[in-house]
This record gives C-alpha cells, sequence and structure tokens, in this order.
C-alpha cells in the first residue's frame, strides 16, 4: 500500500537529474508525493530521464516558494541533518526516526525535508520540525548523495509501515495533529500576547526565546485540540487586560477563549 500520508520535500535542489533519482527512490518503497522548494532547475529532460519509469511520480510533483508552504497543512515533520545541533533538537537515528514518522503519519500528513546538496537545511527551515533524522554512515566519510539519502529514508519508512508493532490499535481515537499553519498562527499569537505584556526576552542577545519556545512546542507534537485550547488561553488574557482597559486587538483567526470541552474560560478540571 501507498504510503499516501507522507512526503518528501526536497529544498532548493540544484540538480535535475538528483529531482529524477529521487523520483525513482521514492516510487521504489511506495511513496508517492514530492515537493520541491525553489529548485533550481524543474522540468528538465535530465530529471526525467533518471526518474527511469517514476514518471508519474515527476508528474505529480508541485512546486512551491517555501518550506512553510510544503508543510502547511502537515502535523508532523521531521528533516535529516549531519551536523551536530543545538541540544533543545530532538534526533533520531533514521530507524527509529522511521518508525515514528510513520505512526504519526496515520493521525494526518506527515513530511520529511533534505536540505540542498550543498549547505543542508538553515536553522529557519529546521525550526519547522518536530525531530531531526541523523543517518549513521562512516565519520571520515559522512556525506551522502541527495537520491542516496532519499533512498534510505524511504527503505525505512516502508519497513516501518509493514512492521505489526507500528500499528494504532483500531479502537484509539486519535485527534488530528494541528498543521504547520496552525502552528505558525499560534506561534505569531504567542509573540502578540508576550508583547502585549511587555515579557521581555531575557536570553543572551535577546534574540533566542521564540526560537527556545518554538522548539519546545515543537517537541510536544500538539494534537489540533491542544493548539486550540492554548491559543485560547491566550484570548483570554488578551480579553482581561482589555476589560481592565489596557487596549488590544486579538490576533487574527484566534479561536475563543473556551478550552474543547471546558465551560467558560475555566480549564478543564478546575473548580
Amino acid at each position: 500500500m501507498p504510503l499516501t500520508a507522507i512526503r518528501i520535500v526536497l529544498v532548493e535542489p540544484s540538480h535535475p537529474g538528483n529531482i529524477g533519482a529521487v523520483a525513482r527512490a521514492m516510487k521504489n518503497m511506495a511513496l508517492a508525493e514530492l515537493i520541491l522548494v525553489r529548485p533550481k532547475v524543474f522540468p528538465h529532460e535530465e530529471a526525467t530521464a533518471r526518474a527511469s519509469g517514476a514518471g508519474d511520480v515527476l508528474q505529480g510533483t508541485k512546486v512551491v516558494d517555501s518550506v512553510a508552504a510544503a508543510v502547511a497543512d502537515c502535523g508532523f515533520v521531521a528533516a535529516t541533518t549531519s551536523r551536530p545541533r543545538d541540544q533543545n533538537f530532538r534526533a533520531l537515528d533514521l530507524h527509529d526516526a522511521a518508525i515514528r514518522i510513520f505512526a504519526m503519519s496515520e493521525r494526518g500528513p506527515a513530511a520529511v525535508l533534505f536540505g540542498a546538496e550543498r549547505t543542508g537545511l538553515t536553522n529557519e527551515e529546521l525550526a519547522l520540525a518536530h525531530l531531526l533524522i541523523r543517518i549513521p554512515a562512516n565519520p571520515e566519510y559522512p556525506s551522502l548523495n541527495l537520491a542516496m539519502a532519499v533512498q534510505l529514508t524511504s527503505y525505512e519508512l516502508f519497513r516501518a509501515a509493514g512492521s505489526p508493532a507500528s500499528a494504532r490499535p483500531l479502537s484509539e481515537m486519535a485527534v488530528p495533529l494541528a498543521p504547520g499553519a496552525d502552528m505558525e498562527r499560534f506561534y505569531t499569537h504567542l509573540q502578540q500576547v508576550m508583547d502585549e505584556v511587555d515579557f521581555k526576552d531575557r536570553t543572551t542577545g535577546g534574540t533566542h526565546l521564540m526560537t527556545r519556545l518554538r522548539r519546545l512546542f515543537q517537541r510536544c507534537e500538539m494534537d489540533q485540540n491542544e493548539v486550540n485550547i492554548l491559543r485560547g488561553i491566550l484570548t483570554s488574557v488578551q480579553q482581561k487586560r482589555r476589560a481592565a482597559g489596557a487596549p488590544s486587538d486579538t490576533a487574527a483567526g484566534a479561536p475563543g477563549n473556551t478550552a474543547a470541552g471546558a465551560p467558560g474560560s475555566t480549564a478543564a478540571g478546575e473548580k
């Protein structure tokens, strides 16, 4: 069965041949959705030639102008990296990451990000991910060709899809994960409220607080209800300040101040 809920996202691929080879690797392992972010050249005859029978994957390929647009409807995002990163990022071995990605894809669309051949992913692009993937390789020569990295990742995803341990019990009613677009609205709302209450960034240099908060909430892998609850709390703070004479504008599209299933503005379970 195709892994229809998992997409491969290539960020700024520079070689059309790699795009074709990626399409072939994906089709080998039952992946069908490919998204390109600002490709240098596409479509291209070399991509078609290297696809070698995976022309349908290329034909269905979407081109977007940002990583945010590529994952806007995804509830779970993983990103590949070969470089050491800040400890606040969660990183998993490829095998374990694939099991996690497949399990989360059963709750909504998931994406795997691959950076440009020479530079990889930027910290801003990695900030959209819930976890990082590291592919074990010879430490003296760890660099993998883009298509090779996708082939290895696709293979592990294919294996994860066939693992009995990966199946979710039918009795579990999973709430869909919050898509990337909803998370971005939440971060905008959070920043707005912090500004309104004059919550200062006291991290080194005064520029890292929101980055740390984003990583914290990305690690939480929040579902749609949880994001609505948090945005409801933020809206309630804004309404209380406005009632006290401190004018503020509620963030556009913010949900009401009532948590899902909770009466009024009282948190669930609170008396």
